[in-house]
């Protein structure tokens, strides 16, 4: 992917975000990585969305050095860097404070999966993380936010349930792109909205079969996928 793609690819997703609803005022952040450079591009920190181009996006490196001065990247950028070190098979990240599963988020409630709409995108229960210690926080916060993701999925396959809440926070999503990460993005909030508002109707819900998860998983993202033209 060329440098001006990788700019316009996190640009869209960044205000796709907006355009969603799942950020307000300059919370939240998107990013990508193309891999055969190791060039990340992430949102510039502050920047109102609407004055947003792909000139705009900061590009860094692997390990954060910035290969541009004139903005500075996404204060979550560490957070970033940490994903994408430990998880090779994901091409983007997105961060939001998105209303549902921010809640969800600040419960310490895991979503489970209650019905096929969950199914079709995440193979399990959407976790949260434990909370961060008083260390964590005062000494290595948005690196450590990253660790106690990585933590939380641990050795699952992080494209099989490609979000994660962090307790008191918010959740961080992501994808094989830009646009997957986006579309994982929505799906979550929608699947935490629908957790949340039936919670209303039977506060411990059962989760749907393990047969059933599996065939609306497996159907759009299995080896034989049959979803899709």
């Amino acid at each position: 992917m060329t440098l001006a793609a990788l700019r316009q690819a996190v640009l869209d997703a960044n205000l796709a975000t907006v355009q969603h609803g799942l950020v307000k005022a300059t919370f939240g952040n998107a990013s990508g990585i193309d891999r055969a450079s190791g060039r990340i591009a992430i949102k510039p920190s502050g920047v109102p969305y609407d004055d947003m181009t792909p000139d705009h996006m900061v590009i860094t490196d692997l390990d954060g050095g910035t290969l541009d001065n004139r903005y500075r990247p996404s204060s979550d950028l560490d957070t970033h860097l940490v994903l994408y070190r430990a998880f090779p098979t994901i091409g983007a990240i997105i961060h939001t404070h998105s209303t549902y599963a921010t809640i969800m988020a600040q419960a310490r409630r895991p979503i489970p999966p209650l019905g096929t709409t969950h199914a079709d995108y995440f193979h399990g229960t959407i976790p949260v993380t434990r909370d961060l210690t008083p260390e964590e926080i005062t000494t290595r916060y948005v690196e450590s936010t990253g660790e106690v993701i990585v933590e939380t999925v641990g050795a699952g396959d992080p494209l099989a349930i490609p979000a994660v809440l962090v307790a008191g926070h918010g959740p961080f999503v992501w994808g094989r792109d830009p646009e997957e990460a986006v579309l994982n993005a929505l799906i979550l909030e929608e699947v935490a909205k629908m957790a949340w508002h039936g919670a209303a109707l039977d506060a411990s819900p059962p989760p749907i079969s393990q047969a059933l998860l599996d065939r609306h998983f497996l159907r759009k993202h299995g080896a034989n996928a049959t979803y899709g033209q």
